[in-house]
């Protein structure tokens, strides 16, 4: 059974940083590409970060830019995301995603990825 398991959310201040982990087992993700999504209350997901199946190439969406870092450990079979520099925007439930495309390039598309974990809550307070 596949599963991704998120941890590190949490609630902060304006400023602080957070460091999501999500940890994948039942199969190994090394040749594909992983990515974080976000949810916030009454809108819609929408895409943050993504890596490729090496670490050597990732993409951010315009809003977190500079602030938050995709990055995986394939020993270990997890993705990252420091977050920092936290804005009170940044509040969301944050989704690790894995492909199951071979070609092992990120994505920006949620219809891409073909598991997702249940989310960890990020809360930043002003």
């Amino acid at each position: 059974q596949v599963q991704l398991v998120e941890s590190g959310g949490g609630l902060v201040q304006a400023g602080d940083s957070l460091r999501l982990s999500c940890a994948a087992s039942g199969r190994t993700f090394n040749n594909y590409a992983m990515a974080w999504f976000r949810q916030a209350p009454g809108k819609e997901r929408e895409f943050v970060a993504a890596i490729n199946w090496s670490g050597g190439s990732t993409k951010y969406a315009d809003s977190v830019k500079g602030r938050f870092t995709i990055s995986r450990d394939n020993a270990k079979n997890t993705v990252y995301l420091q977050m920092n520099s936290l804005k009170p925007e940044d509040t969301a439930v944050y989704y690790c995603a894995a492909s199951t495309r071979t070609s092992g390039s990120y994505y920006t598309s949620g219809g891409m990825y073909g598991y997702w974990g249940q989310g960890t809550q990020v809360t930043v307070s002003s």
